[in-house]
C-alpha cells in the first residue's frame, strides 16, 4: 500500500459511492461500487486479507485512487456500470459486455400510447422510467400498470377488428379494448396518465391497496395469491422508490434550489443560498500543500468559479491554518477574487470544529460577519456549527445534504487533482537533479527551453546540446533520463 493510499483511506466516507483504483501513470484500473465506501475499499489493503489472485494483483498495482459518493446501493450500481462501460479498467472483467439494463418507455405523442420495456434510453421526446437494475422489478411493474389501467399490450399500429382477432388481452379483461372502441382516446389517456403518475411515485395509495389485498389473502389461507401480491408490491415499492426517471436539465435545478432552501431552513439562514464557497486543503504527510475552493450557484456546482491555492504562508500539514490563508487570500483586501467571483451566501469548510474556527477567525479580523460559515465532518456528514447549538444531521434522503456532500465532493477531487498534478511533475523534474553535471542553474535553463521534462523527451540530442552550458555528451544522458520518466508517466 502507498503512502497516497495510506492517507486517501482516512477520508472515505461511510456512505453508498464508487471507487476508481488507479496505477502509477493515472490510469484508472478498476471500477468497484460499494454500499459502504470505507468497509469495502479498506477491505482491498487489510493486513492478512485473503484474495484471489486476480484482485491481488489489481492491489498490487494500486497507487492511488478517486471516490464519488451517491445516494444509494441501486444509484451505485448504475454509476458504476456507466463508468465501466465509459473508462473499459483492465480488470473488470466481468462487466465489459454491452449490458444494459431495463427502463420504461412511455410515448405519450402516439395515438395510443403504451408502455414499452427497453434497454437503450433516447433523445426522442418519450418519458422513461429507470433504468432500473433490475429486470424483474420493470416487468412487473410493467405488467401490474398494464391490467390496472387497462393500457394496450399489444404493437399494433392500427387499432381494428383484424388487430382484436388475434388478442386475449379483452377476453381475460386486462385491457380497455381501445381496438373494440370500449373506450374514447380521451378516457384512454387519463388511464395512460394516471398510470404515469402513479410510475412517478405520486400514487402511493394503489401499492398501498395492493399490501392491504396481500394481508387479506393471507388472512384467507390463500398464501398462493398472497406471496404473488407480496412480490407485486415489492416490485412498486422498489420502481417508485429509486426514481431512476431521466432527469432534464430543468429537474436538476429544481431539486438542487429545493435543497438550497432546505439548508437555509436547518441551519437558521434566512436569506437565500444563491452563492455556496466550499474550501477542501489535501497534503501528504505535509508535502504539496494545496487547496481548493468550488463554488455552487443556487445549488449546482459551477466550474467558471473554481479556484486552486498552493499554501504559501507555511510548510508542513496543518489544516486550520491553511483554511485561514485560503479565507484570507479569497476575502482578504489584497484578494484579486473579489471583482471577478460573486460573494457567498454561506461559506463550508470541509473539516471539522478546527477548520471552521480558523475560517471564523479570519472573517472576524476581516471584519465580515455576513458570510455564514459551516463545516462538514466527513465521517458522519455532520454539518458542524459553531455558535453553541448542536452539530446538525441532516436526513440521509434531503436535497440539502446532496446539495452541500455534492460541492464537497467536488472540492475534494478538485484539490485532490491539483495535489496530483503538482505531485507528478516534482517527480518528472526530479530526474534531473540525478544527472551527474546538472546543477540548478542548467536545470532551470532546461526546463525554461522545454517547458516539461515530455517537452525534452520529444527534442534531441543537438538540440537540447544548445542550451548554454549543455554539451553532446551531457544531453545525451538528459534525453535518456528524460525519455525515461516521460515513458513512466506517459507512456511515451
Amino acid at each position: 500500500m502507498t503512502d497516497l493510499v495510506r492517507e486517501r483511506l482516512k477520508n472515505l466516507p461511510c456512505r453508498p459511492g464508487c471507487y476508481l483504483m488507479r496505477d502509477r501513470r493515472g490510469a484508472i484500473i478498476y471500477i468497484g461500487k460499494a454500499k459502504n465506501l470505507k468497509r469495502r475499499v479498506s477491505g482491498y489493503f487489510r493486513p492478512g486479507a485473503k484474495h484471489s489472485p486476480k484482485v491481488r494483483s489489481m492491489v498490487d498495482t494500486v497507487y492511488d485512487f478517486d471516490f464519488m459518493t451517491v445516494k444509494n446501493e441501486a444509484e451505485a450500481l448504475l454509476t458504476e456500470a456507466a463508468l465501466i462501460k465509459k473508462h473499459k479498467p483492465r480488470f473488470n472483467i466481468l462487466m465489459r459486455d454491452d449490458k444494459r439494463y431495463l427502463a420504461l418507455r412511455a410515448d405519450a405523442a402516439a395515438e395510443w400510447p403504451r408502455f414499452q420495456c427497453v434497454r437503450i434510453v433516447r433523445d426522442d421526446g418519450a418519458r422513461y422510467f429507470g433504468p432500473f437494475p433490475s429486470s424483474p422489478v420493470v416487468r412487473a411493474a410493467k405488467d401490474f400498470v398494464e391490467k390496472r389501467f387497462g393500457i394496450r399490450t399489444c404493437d399494433a399500429l392500427v387499432l381494428d377488428a383484424a388487430a382484436h382477432s388475434h388478442c386475449l388481452a379483452n377476453v381475460i379483461r386486462s385491457c380497455s379494448a381501445p381496438c373494440l372502441g370500449k373506450i374514447d382516446r380521451e378516457q384512454y389517456r387519463v388511464r395512460f396518465d394516471e398510470a404515469c403518475r402513479f410510475l412517478d411515485g405520486k400514487r402511493p395509495e394503489i401499492t398501498a391497496e395492493v399490501e392491504a389485498e396481500m394481508r387479506r389473502a393471507s388472512a384467507a389461507g390463500d398464501f398462493e395469491k398472497a406471496a404473488r401480491l407480496r412480490d407485486t408490491v415489492f416490485a412498486l415499492r422498489e420502481m417508485t422508490k429509486a426514481h431512476f426517471v431521466r432527469r432534464t436539465p430543468e429537474m436538476r435545478r429544481a431539486d438542487a434550489w429545493k435543497g438550497c432552501e432546505e439548508l437555509a431552513a436547518a441551519i437558521g439562514l434566512k436569506s437565500p443560498l444563491h452563492t455556496i464557497e466550499c474550501v477542501d486543503i489535501s497534503n501528504l504527510f505535509g508535502t504539496h500543500n494545496v487547496a481548493s475552493l468550488v463554488v455552487a450557484r443556487d445549488g449546482l456546482p459551477d466550474g467558471r468559479y473554481y479556484r486552486r491555492f498552493r499554501i504559501k504562508s507555511f510548510a508542513g500539514a496543518d489544516d486550520p491554518r491553511a483554511m485561514a490563508e485560503v479565507v484570507r487570500r479569497r476575502y482578504g483586501p489584497d484578494s484579486t477574487l473579489s471583482g471577478s467571483s460573486p460573494r457567498a451566501d454561506l461559506y463550508i469548510c470541509d473539516g471539522g470544529i478546527t477548520q471552521l474556527r480558523a475560517a471564523r477567525a479570519v472573517f472576524a479580523e476581516l471584519g465580515i460577519a455576513d458570510i455564514p460559515t459551516i463545516g462538514l465532518a466527513k465521517e458522519q456528514e455532520l454539518v458542524v456549527l459553531d455558535d453553541g447549538r448542536a452539530d446538525l444531521r441532516l436526513p440521509r434522503d434531503s436535497e440539502a445534504l446532496m446539495v452541500i456532500t455534492r460541492l464537497r465532493d467536488e472540492a475534494h477531487r478538485f484539490a485532490v487533482s491539483y495535489h496530483r498534478r503538482l505531485r507528478n511533475r516534482t517527480i518528472r523534474e526530479s530526474v534531473l537533479d540525478e544527472i551527474q553535471g546538472i546543477g540548478q542553474a542548467r536545470k532551470i535553463a532546461l526546463l525554461r527551453r522545454f517547458k516539461s521534462i515530455g517537452g525534452i523527451a520529444r527534442a534531441g540530442v543537438e538540440e537540447i546540446a544548445s542550451v548554454a552550458g549543455i554539451g553532446p555528451v551531457l544531453a545525451a544522458e538528459v534525453l535518456k533520463a528524460a525519455v525515461r520518466a516521460a515513458s513512466d508517466r506517459y507512456g511515451m
